[in-house]
């Protein structure tokens, strides 16, 4: 399954919101340096979602604030 999200680093609080669309916003606190931010949000996605970390892959949006995650069947 794919999901595209929104993402917003920097914030002071972590967390998933949808918006009026039903799109997926992060807030992670982490910068967006070094991937920092990508693997912050690959692990709220995950707890959000209840699967596990590595079941999350990111595959569009390394650089980008729209970003697609793949999630994994178990």
């Amino acid at each position: 399954m794919r999901i595209t999200i929104i993402a917003h680093p920097n914030s002071k609080k972590t967390r998933v919101k949808k918006d009026l669309l039903g799109r997926l916003h992060i807030y992670v606190s982490e910068p967006p340096l070094e991937g920092r931010a990508n693997q912050a949000i690959a692990i709220l996605l995950a707890k959000h979602l209840g699967v596990r970390k590595s079941a999350v892959v990111l595959l569009k949006g390394q650089k980008f604030k729209y970003k697609v995650f793949e999630i994994a069947k178990d």
